[in-house]
């Protein structure tokens, strides 16, 4: 008996024998007997054969032992206690923040500092190089105007 066949016979055993109903113990008693059959034995030999050698005592398969009861969840843990918050621990969360927003805003102004410079810089260069230009075509439409 392959183990397919063996778990496929032991589920129909136990089927048999704790079935909700009579049609449903009846079904699956046949089954047992199909599966048997496919094997050449008569379903007690399957039975006893299942069981390894020794009488048996019932035809009821052994049974598993139940599994290990399972770790709660999370959520399911109970909460700790809330822990009220003080006014020192205000206090130093107002001062911690105030200090960040300082420092934010100290780096903020030096960046923007270091951004006009540079654009005063640009704005410099180009200022210098279209003076030039403009030199240049003053001067090409005064000799284009003289005589």
């Amino acid at each position: 008996m392959t183990p397919a066949e063996r778990d496929r016979f032991e589920k129909c055993l136990a089927l048999a024998a704790r079935g909700a109903t009579p049609g449903e113990r009846d079904a699956a008693r046949a089954a047992a007997e199909r599966i048997a059959a496919g094997l050449g034995l008569t379903l007690d030999a399957a039975i006893a054969g299942l069981r390894g050698p020794g009488p048996s005592a019932s035809s009821e398969p052994p049974r598993r032992p139940p599994p290990p009861p399972r770790r709660p969840f999370a959520w399911a843990q109970p909460k700790e206690p809330v822990k009220p918050i003080t006014v020192e621990e205000l206090r130093r969360q107002k001062a911690e923040t105030e200090a960040w927003k300082k420092r934010m805003a100290a780096s903020a102004e030096l960046k923007r500092k270091r951004d006009q410079a540079d654009q005063e810089a640009y704005a410099a260069e180009q200022r210098a190089a279209q003076a030039e230009r403009d030199r240049e075509w003053a001067a090409a439409r005064a000799r284009r105007n003289a005589p």
